[in-house]
């Protein structure tokens, strides 16, 4: 096992990865990577092209036909077997991707199971797509079902998850015979590049992935998504960019998934428990430093117990110890770069002009590194900026309700409807309320709905379909119809 930050840099590849080989970009372009917790750079790596694109979607593309006929049990024990590598490796990816990203370790290490189970979950879907006949109606004809995959995908990943974004991706594509082009985030490729040499070693043919690390990905996404040999496009990011994206994917109608922004409530009734209830917006809050779509970003507390509640999570919240992710007893890591700093700042000193109180703010480092210490904000005012945008960071605006037609107007009054959060004892209640919410998942009595056995996705500006749980693996998968005449039988 590698022990040092100088031996896991080192032993990533920081070329790009094609056709089963690592390569430098065609223009030989490079980029840095920084360490958020420090602001230097951590290495060098391969800046893709339109060239480098083009290579990697004929190598995709080249290798389509051969991955689909490729029996279902062999593409579920590559997963495995990446599953496995991945387990066995979790204390270097963990580290790397504290190294480039800036989240803690010990959170690092709970992503590395995350993602790893991604693999185990297909691997295990992979060997039970299945198809169907029957009969028409009128008894002339039958109905043949069959399942394939798409063909060549296109997977984009975002950076606050760089690892199990990609197996939440990468995992149902294999599963279902389809080939890849990843393009991970700049800010985290590094991630993604151990990803892919794990898969070579987990022994994925030539061709089946293919990453294209870049800076400039207009020339690596758009020549792809308006080529037409790209039949699927998955993506995690902001809801602008995927707007972008629908549109070039509209010129050839390409099969698209997005999993967008977020803006979630996090609800707390009177009848709460007021104990689960902080632990649960802590977790719902802190997860990530806040950098999550999942995130609670406006908390809507009964005004009854709303006070105690903003009292109860400041004090939270503020003992939080703050640092650089591999320092030992660190909960809090930086942001992830100067600008994700600058735009927290902005919103907390909007919603202080506008009358919000700090409640209470812990301390951060100062003199390195995209530190913001955790902070809860109480009496947070209706035009708050942070209310209609995602903060990504850890700041928890505590906002006061009186019933609940008026939380569930507060709640649903937004463009997004990734997921909500709701605290209350009532059983009716909380059915209610969790089917009244316009959202794609509920934690209900829990700060925590991820799971790679569940279906991940949102409404409205929250994005296309769903990852993950068993209806993950259909994004990948065309149905096809079958007719065939029933042949006369003598009439017996």
């Amino acid at each position: 096992m590698t022990e040092t930050k100088t031996d896991v840099i080192a032993g990533v590849p920081r070329q790009l990865f094609i056709n089963g080989q690592w390569t430098a970009a065609a223009d030989g372009r490079d980029f840095g990577v920084e360490n958020p917790a420090t602001g230097t750079e951590l290495c060098r790596i391969a800046d893709g092209g339109a060239a480098d694109s083009a290579r990697a979607v004929e190598a995709a593309v080249a290798a389509q036909a051969t991955w689909a006929r490729t029996p279902p049990r062999v593409r579920g024990e590559i997963l495995r077997r990446a599953h496995e590598l991945m387990v066995e490796r979790t204390d270097d990816l963990a580290l790397l991707m504290t190294l480039e990203m800036g989240k803690p370790l010990a959170e690092a290490r709970g992503e590395v199971a995350y993602a790893a189970e991604f693999f185990r979950w297909f691997s295990e879907e992979a060997v039970r797509i299945d198809g169907g006949m029957t009969t028409t109606p009128d008894g002339r004809n039958r109905i043949m079902v069959m399942r394939q995959p798409v063909g060549p995908c296109m997977l984009i990943t975002p950076w606050n998850f760089p690892l199990a974004m990609g197996t939440r991706k990468i995992g149902p594509a294999v599963a279902a015979g389809c080939t890849m082009v990843l393009k991970p985030a700049p800010q985290t490729p590094l991630s993604s590049l151990a990803l892919a040499a794990l898969l070579q070693e987990a022994v994925l043919p030539d061709g089946v992935l293919n990453v294209v690390t870049t800076t400039r990905a207009g020339e690596v996404v758009e020549p792809a998504l308006r080529g037409g040999s790209i039949r699927k496009l998955s993506f995690t990011g902001s809801t602008a960019v995927g707007r972008l994206l629908l549109s070039q994917c509209s010129d050839t109608v390409i099969r698209t998934s997005m999993e967008l922004g977020g803006n979630a409530p996090f609800i707390v009734f009177e009848d709460a428990d007021l104990d689960a209830a902080v632990d649960g917006a802590t977790t719902a809050k802190m997860r990530n430093m806040g950098e999550a779509c999942t995130a609670a970003n406006r908390l809507y507390v009964h005004r009854s117990v709303a006070d105690e509640f903003a009292e109860r999570l400041a004090s939270r919240m503020a003992a939080l110890t703050v640092g650089p992710g591999t320092s030992e007893g660190v909960q809090v890591g930086p942001l992830i770069d100067a600008a994700a700093k600058q735009k927290v700042t902005a919103l907390v000193e909007d919603a202080v002009a506008k009358g919000a109180k700090v409640v209470a703010a812990g301390t951060a480092p100062q003199d390195a590194g995209h530190f913001y210490p955790p902070t809860v904000l109480s009496q947070v005012s209706g035009d708050s900026d942070m209310l209609t945008t995602e903060i990504f960071g850890p700041v928890a605006p505590v906002i006061a309700f009186d019933d609940e037609d008026e939380v569930i107007r507060l709640a649903n009054d937004t463009d997004w409807g990734l997921v909500g959060y709701v605290y209350t004892r009532d059983v009716d209640r909380a059915l209610d309320v969790s089917e009244r919410l316009e959202v794609g998942m509920v934690g209900l009595n829990t700060g925590l709905v991820s799971n790679p056995a569940a279906p991940f996705g949102g409404v409205k500006q929250s994005g296309l379909g769903r990852e993950g749980g068993r209806v993950g693996i259909e994004e990948f998968l065309e149905y096809k119809y079958i007719a065939t005449p029933v042949r006369d039988r003598p009439a017996s």
